[in-house]
């Protein structure tokens, strides 16, 4: 009765393991799709030695794990995500940042790594974590610590998902002490982070598939199109200020997705857990 998959294991003499019967009965077993773990070779209960000895219970787990793995849809793939914010210190206690939680790029990271993808995240600074053997955890405070993770890692993977909300500039110039009132600082000179979406975008190799986000409160489908054909990405995550419960700190979404031939899916308002799957069938329709 179960709908699930089954595995089986069979374990017995070795007469018995030979005999005709249990041969008829192991292939009718597969033929109704149930996955065979061969019995290994050794001494048996009998005393004899041969074929029929059970398997060993950490080969069984492991048997079912690589093939699970290897069924699943990103198996064999490197993804690379970024999240959260970054922090763009000013003196020794502020900085510049913004209301990212995170929350987005590491539902994304747990989906493709529950798909069977190797997981790099290139985390900002958050309070939201996550543990998975798939996922290779990154933490980084500032945009120039994010730029370098990003160009380190990005050859080598296979898709990249640009979630993080990167800070647009940083102070030019950071006091390693605390400013004081007495200071009188009147003004902050600010300069402009390296885009990291583009400088992943200009070294793409054919093969590579991108994904960008956009977070937008007016012309938010023009906007995100610009977007979209200026980086060269092959998909765009649009989600609007306007849309409540959308954007930074929540734990819902709502987003459009629109591919490089300007195709446009919109979405209803969704756990980020539920965007996560939807932004993955979108990707492995076009894998």
């Amino acid at each position: 009765s179960a709908k699930c998959p089954v595995y089986f294991a069979p374990a017995m003499d070795l007469d018995m393991y030979k005999h005709k019967s249990t041969k008829e009965n192991i292939k009718k077993l597969q033929s109704m799709c149930n996955i065979l773990i061969p019995p290994s070779t050794g001494e048996l209960a009998s005393g004899m030695f041969g074929e029929g000895r059970m398997e060993e219970p950490e080969k069984i787990v492991s048997f079912i794990n690589d093939d699970i793995k290897s069924k699943s849809p990103l198996h064999g793939k490197k993804i690379l995500i970024t999240a959260g914010p970054t922090h763009e210190k000013i003196d020794k206690v502020r900085y510049i940042s913004n209301y990212s939680s995170g929350k987005m790029g590491i539902s994304l990271a747990r989906f493709a790594a529950n798909l069977g993808a190797e997981v790099i995240l290139i985390k900002g600074p958050t309070f939201n974590t996550i543990n998975h053997n798939n996922i290779n955890v990154i933490d980084v405070i500032t945009a120039k610590n994010m730029y370098d993770e990003v160009l380190n890692h990005f050859p080598t993977v296979d898709i990249g998902i640009f979630a993080a909300a990167v800070s647009d500039f940083r102070p030019k110039l950071s006091i390693n002490n605390k400013i004081k009132k007495a200071d009188s600082l009147k003004e902050i000179n600010l300069e402009l982070t390296k885009d990291i979406l583009s400088e992943a975008s200009n070294i793409k190799k054919k093969k590579q598939f991108i994904v960008g986000f956009a977070l937008e409160n007016e012309n938010e489908i023009d906007n995100a199109i610009k977007k979209l054909t200026k980086k060269k990405l092959d998909l765009i995550i649009l989600n609007s200020l306007n849309d409540k419960g959308a954007g930074f700190s929540h734990d819902t979404n709502k987003i459009s997705i629109i591919d490089a031939q300007k195709n446009i899916d919109n979405f209803d308002i969704k756990s980020k857990d539920e965007v996560a799957r939807d932004i993955f069938n979108k990707i492995l329709k076009y894998l």
